[in-house]
């Protein structure tokens, strides 16, 4: 593994390479690390790929800036690393938050992206299911972070993070964008041009009935859906690297 940072866009990114092979890019869910999000998966990935695992504005390694956290920001940001790294295409799988940049570069640069894969992201707001977005329903339900995912993230953050004195604002900060986020047209999604694999948990934060939908609007895209699995846990399912790779090749 080698480590390092890019001057981007007014960000100093950090990110991670590991292996040889194709590129391929992995892009973390939101408030967590590449160690979070990626631990399980990507030592297989590497095994056959150029594996390249950035942190997102404020996430992690990387520092904050006085910016708002947008997905059209995050994905220039990526492509701004693709440049400093001297790669002109690569793969991208990204989970969640990493999910909605991963279908953004799609849209805004397909020529940088050989094949997406977006992992537990809606294109809409209504397509997530509506116990994530009523509070008053998350104690009961599996579809959330447990407390201690809740605490995993912030012991994470405060041991890596430039600044771990902004943990309470940086959670504000990505929960006002997160709800700010009203996704793509119709027309946009029905506009990618990209190879795309949709994967979502039978239990994950999107319903089946809008990953069916982003199936049936994306030309070139395939689904899987994995059982007995939450959103936090999509990343660490083992049958998830062969569905990848088939993906991939």
């Amino acid at each position: 593994m080698s480590t390092g940072y890019a001057q981007v866009n007014g960000l100093k990114m950090y990110y991670e390479e590991h292996g040889d092979g194709s590129p391929v890019v992995l892009l973390h869910g939101g408030v967590l690390t590449v160690e979070l999000s990626f631990s399980s998966m990507l030592p297989e990935l590497a095994k056959r790929h150029r594996v390249i695992a950035p942190e997102l504005q404020g996430h992690g390694h990387t520092a904050d800036i006085e910016r708002p956290i947008t997905v059209g920001a995050l994905a220039e940001d990526v492509r701004g690393l693709l440049d400093h790294l001297g790669v002109e295409r690569a793969a991208v799988f990204g989970f969640s938050l990493g999910g909605f940049v991963a279908l953004q570069l799609a849209m805004a640069h397909p020529e940088r992206v050989t094949k997406a894969v977006v992992a537990s992201a809606q294109v809409r707001p209504d397509g997530m299911h509506p116990e994530i977005s009523d509070p008053e329903r998350w104690a009961e339900s599996r579809r959330m972070p447990t407390e201690d995912d809740f605490r995993e993230m912030r012991e994470t953050y405060l041991k890596v993070a430039p600044h771990p004195e902004y943990f309470e604002a940086f959670m504000a900060k990505t929960s006002a964008a997160a709800q700010s986020f009203q996704g793509w047209s119709d027309d946009e999604v029905r506009g990618i041009a990209v190879p795309t694999l949709i994967v979502v948990g039978d239990e994950d934060f999107v319903t089946l009935e809008h990953a069916v939908e982003m199936r049936e609007m994306i030309p070139d895209a395939q689904l899987a859906v994995l059982p007995d699995t939450t959103h936090q846990a999509v990343t660490h399912r083992p049958e998830l690297i062969p569905i990848i790779e088939r993906f991939l090749s």
